[in-house]
């Protein structure tokens, strides 16, 4: 993406920041950005360009930065900028090691009815892509449809976890050279939990989950193998 198409679009989320563009909304606004696949590994994040798209000053972009960078999203490389981070296969085992954690307690919890509307949202999201052929709308919708689940933990405190880890998973998605071949699949599976959690069979959706980040975490770590 251009610069000139990178501060225009940027820009619509410059009402989000009120009147005080603290560096922890910038940070939220860019997670965001992450996790919608708006920015890939290896990018070079120019500090111009983004504290124009937000008017926001370089120290609070620094700031956004610098608690960006402690959640693996960034890495900061001397004399050189700031990047978005490719995490490395190591950190797939490890976020695919708390995801168990968190959406496995998740699943066996009763479902509120505002947690559980959220999640069907997210799968309808998906559905509407998958049909508009549109894999990178799939891959975004899949991970809310995953942080919707873990709502239903009904802990901001695991929210926010998940919105740091699933960024970064986000980030992960890139290195699948078929983004139709990887996400299709997940549209169905993503279905039948819904309707194991749905129905409240919650120990066969716990079982169908571990198996299916089981399947999710391979895929992954084998596309990584050429480069380990």
């Amino acid at each position: 993406m251009k610069v000139d198409d990178l501060v225009a679009d940027l820009s619509q989320d410059r009402p989000r920041l009120g009147r005080s563009s603290t560096a922890e909304r910038v940070a939220d606004i860019l997670r965001e950005r992450i996790s919608e696949g708006f920015f890939p590994p290896g990018r070079r994040l120019s500090e111009e360009a983004i504290s124009e798209a937000l008017r926001v000053s370089r120290n609070t972009l620094r700031e956004a930065f610098r608690l960006l960078g402690h959640e693996r999203l960034l890495d900061h490389q001397l004399n050189r900028g700031v990047f978005v981070r490719l995490p490395s296969v190591e950190d797939v085992l490890d976020l695919y090691r708390v995801r168990r954690v968190l959406e496995g307690s998740a699943v066996r919890r009763p479902p509120s009815p505002e947690a559980l509307a959220l999640v069907k949202e997210a799968m309808r999201d998906a559905e509407r892509a998958a049909a508009e052929d549109d894999w990178q709308r799939v891959g975004t919708a899949n991970i809310r449809f995953h942080q919707a689940l873990v709502s239903l933990n009904g802990s901001p405190r695991i929210d926010e976890l998940m919105r740091q880890l699933l960024a970064e998973l986000r980030l992960v998605f890139h290195v699948m050279d078929n983004p139709r071949a990887f996400h299709e699949p997940f549209v169905e599976r993503n279905r039948v939990l819904l309707g194991l959690v749905e129905s409240g069979r919650r120990e066969e959706a716990a079982a169908y989950l571990d198996d299916y980040l089981d399947h999710a975490e391979k895929l992954l770590v084998h596309a990584y193998e050429p480069n380990r």
